[in-house]
């Protein structure tokens, strides 16, 4: 979806055994450690989501490091979706790649199948990153805590609005409920604001800055058995965003289609999106087109989902040490930098990111010091259907309380008779 990572899709509950045993200790790439495991390569496989702006940055960031270490990159396109199942079949024949390229929120299926290799990186080195970047792609398993991937790319989301409608950036949702009464006419398809009202990647703030949350424990670190998306506080959110919906206010039937082309058209006042839409936003309203951090919620600043694509060590690799070095290659300062430039992706780099220039993706920069990386359990997948459907009857204004309730009694079976949350 252009680059934005919604993770929607569901994932693979199918556990199977880690294979094989733990990677001998990292030696400094370039030595050869004491059994002789790491001898320098000849070629280097990766899998790159198969993009044009994605592959170029790629394929100019590998040249680098071709000369810098005389090893071959041979850059595969791969389309993200399809390479868990890729690497699951070419892994063990030898034919995988030696780093693959995913979502963070994939990783609790990619660990619970043996996929990736747990890195060996020094606090030094993660002090690379910003923070949730490095929360995104830690994970426990089996007790043990571990970082599965080097982040790559970073995303949040947050609200456009058109100048010519909304004269400033609203700085808080009460601000945008003002927005949207004030300059909807529902008659001529012109409306203050517009969400779609069952979107619990955009409407999560509205649960979550009042108390509400997904699961339980830390980032990496979940309590699948204690779900709080029902509790005071979420209850307390959930009544806050219906009143966005209405006579007059957003139709509940209202879909990201609607909402793009109404708004591209200069018929809308502001709306949700990420980094993604810029390029077609700007085309549509060009000067007109401005940007601000999610509008803040309960009175402090709304802790949208954070997004990572990072690096991963295949477990099938025999350069594991150097196809780590690689990955720390790729995502240095500069090599981020040049990423952000053709891509257009934000680095999650902490220099690179606090370098942009350009006050769009600053602003995006910005929200995502106070975002939340999105559970990477594989038990996320049970999540989303409830809560879109407890989202959608919120706005066509049934009971707060009762309806999540339902829904996170949903999620409970579901993780259950998944086999999850055990």
């Amino acid at each position: 979806m252009r680059g934005k990572v919604r993770f929607f899709a569901l994932v693979s509950f199918l556990f199977v055994l880690i294979l094989g045993a733990c990677a001998p200790d990292r030696e400094e790439p370039g030595e050869e450690s004491a059994g002789g495991e790491e001898e320098k390569p000849e070629e280097l496989v990766i899998w790159m989501n198969d993009q044009d702006e994605q592959m170029e940055a790629i394929n100019e960031i590998v040249e680098r490091y071709e000369e810098q270490e005389g090893i071959s990159v041979r850059v595969e396109g791969q389309p993200m979706v399809e390479q868990l199942q890729q690497l699951s079949l070419a892994g063990p024949e030898g034919n995988g790649p030696d780093l693959f390229y995913q979502p963070h929120d994939q990783i609790g299926n990619i660990v619970a199948q043996g996929l990736a290799e747990p890195l060996d990186v020094t606090d030094d080195e993660l002090n690379r990153y910003v923070d949730a970047a490095v929360d995104a792609v830690t994970y426990t398993y089996d007790d043990e805590t571990d970082i599965y991937g080097l982040p790559a790319v970073i995303e949040t989301y947050g609200i456009f609005y058109n100048t010519s409608i909304v004269g400033e950036a609203p700085e808080t949702m009460e601000d945008v409920l003002d927005i949207l009464e004030e300059h909807t006419d529902a008659s001529n398809d012109e409306y203050g604001f517009l969400m779609r009202p069952n979107d619990f990647y955009f409407a999560y703030p509205f649960l979550v800055n009042y108390g509400g949350y997904i699961f339980g424990g830390e980032a990496g670190d979940y309590d699948v058995t204690d779900v709080g998306l029902a509790n005071d506080g979420a209850i307390e959110g959930g009544e806050f965003y219906q009143e966005f919906f209405g006579s007059e206010k957003i139709p509940a039937g209202t879909n990201a289609d609607v909402i793009d082309g109404l708004f591209t058209e200069g018929k809308i006042g502001a709306v949700i999106n990420g980094p993604w839409s810029i390029p077609v936003y700007e085309n549509a309203l060009g000067d007109d087109l401005g940007f601000a951090p999610f509008p803040q919620i309960n009175n402090e600043p709304s802790a949208t989902f954070v997004g990572v694509k990072s690096w991963m060590v295949s477990y099938y690799s025999d350069n594991k040490d150097w196809a780590q070095d690689l990955a720390m290659f790729i995502t240095n300062e500069e090599n981020q930098q040049t990423y952000y430039d053709i891509a257009g992706e934000l680095p999650p780099n902490e220099e690179a990111l606090n370098n942009i220039e350009d006050p769009m993706y600053a602003d995006f920069a910005e929200q995502i010091e106070f975002g939340v990386p999105m559970p990477s359990s594989p038990e996320m997948a049970q999540v989303w259907e409830p809560m879109q459907n407890a989202l959608q009857f919120l706005a066509e204004g049934q009971d707060a309380q009762e309806v999540l309730e339902e829904a996170v009694d949903q999620i409970n079976n579901n993780i259950q008779s998944a086999g999850g949350g055990e």
